[in-house]
């Protein structure tokens, strides 16, 4: 597995990663064995970067539990990386709050170490900007965490280059996480700010949800849980419009004699040296085949054709209007 270094202060990762969302919230339910024995095949093919949130657990800890189990027999040849910034306090009317205040950002950073079962945090993420507390407060108190050796790298997820100009002033920030795949492409307009301040970037959801992989159904047809049923690209309209884009990226690819899968996600990492995707999956031989994307090399007339069959993106919005980030 080829190896990438993101930021300036020393995080370094497999040009690969490993996001675990979907092992315990948004895509139906999850079973505990089948990701654990992911995260392990993970590991085994050379993958180091693994990510996890305390949303991903509700406020229980469940993911971090799971994935702190998973890589407990090899924990410091990984990076581990998760999240904070929601109220989790109180779920009965949902999730969705934000909470980044200094004394809620300390608590989780506690919980995360024991439900882990780490002595440090290697990245900690801001999942959500809080445009109640300070970003400035946000990066000190997260300082403080790296002084104390509870966390090593900062990173922000889903910010606007105002908030990482102003975090990074106070803590450099090692990385940034946002939506990113053949299906979206705002974030490109912040590259030339990482570029100059030296942030490496962390692209989630790096096949559209599992829509490129080839083998999205319509919405009403996942479990009453997935969030796939209400995303804007599993409409009527849309939905048949990704599907044909995908079908003409699939003809692509096997032309390669790759999957779909693999020739989105070497075109991420063609995007830039900087780029570590982090797809999802509760398959050991799904994760196979996404650390095989590591070893394909697309040429200039490879990129010339996914952009002709994309040149903008999928198509409808990445989230419902209610809940699509803000950058600031």
């Amino acid at each position: 597995m080829h190896r990438r270094t993101l930021g300036t202060q020393g995080l370094t990762a497999s040009a690969i990663g490993y996001g675990s969302m979907g092992l315990t919230m948004a895509y139906g339910p999850g079973d505990e064995e089948a990701g654990i024995a992911a995260i392990r095949r993970a590991h085994d093919l050379g993958v180091t970067f693994f990510d996890t949130a305390e949303l991903y657990g509700f406020g229980t800890g469940s993911n971090e539990i799971l994935v702190g189990k998973a890589v407990r027999d090899f924990r410091d040849e990984v990076v581990l990386a998760t999240k904070f910034g929601f109220d989790l306090s109180d779920l009965s009317q949902g999730f969705g709050a934000l909470n980044s205040r200094p004394d809620n950002i300390r608590k989780v950073a506690d919980n995360s170490l024991r439900y882990l079962g780490v002595d440090q945090i290697d990245v900690f993420y801001q999942h959500r900007v809080d445009p109640d507390v300070p970003i400035e407060d946000v990066a000190g108190t997260v300082k403080e965490l790296i002084d104390a050796g509870k966390v090593k790298y900062f990173g922000l997820s889903e910010a606007g280059p105002e908030t990482i100009r102003k975090a990074h002033a106070v803590q450099p920030v090692s990385v940034l996480q946002t939506e990113y795949s053949l299906f979206e492409r705002e974030v490109e307009q912040l590259f030339p700010l990482l570029k100059e301040l030296g942030i490496g970037f962390v692209p989630y959801s790096p096949l559209g949800r599992g829509f490129i992989t080839g083998t999205a159904k319509p919405a009403g047809q996942y479990d009453a849980t997935d969030m796939r049923n209400t995303d804007p690209r599993w409409q009527p309209g849309n939905f048949e419009k990704n599907v044909e884009a995908v079908d003409r990226l699939g003809k692509l690819a096997t032309a390669k004699d790759i999957t779909v899968s693999q020739l989105a996600l070497a075109w991420l990492l063609a995007q830039g040296d900087q780029i570590v995707p982090i797809p999802g999956t509760r398959s050991a031989t799904r994760m196979e085949e996404n650390a095989g994307a590591a070893d394909v090399a697309l040429t200039e007339a490879d990129l010339a054709a996914i952009h002709e069959i994309l040149p903008n993106g999928g198509f409808g919005a990445r989230y419902a209007e209610e809940h699509a980030p803000n950058w600031v």
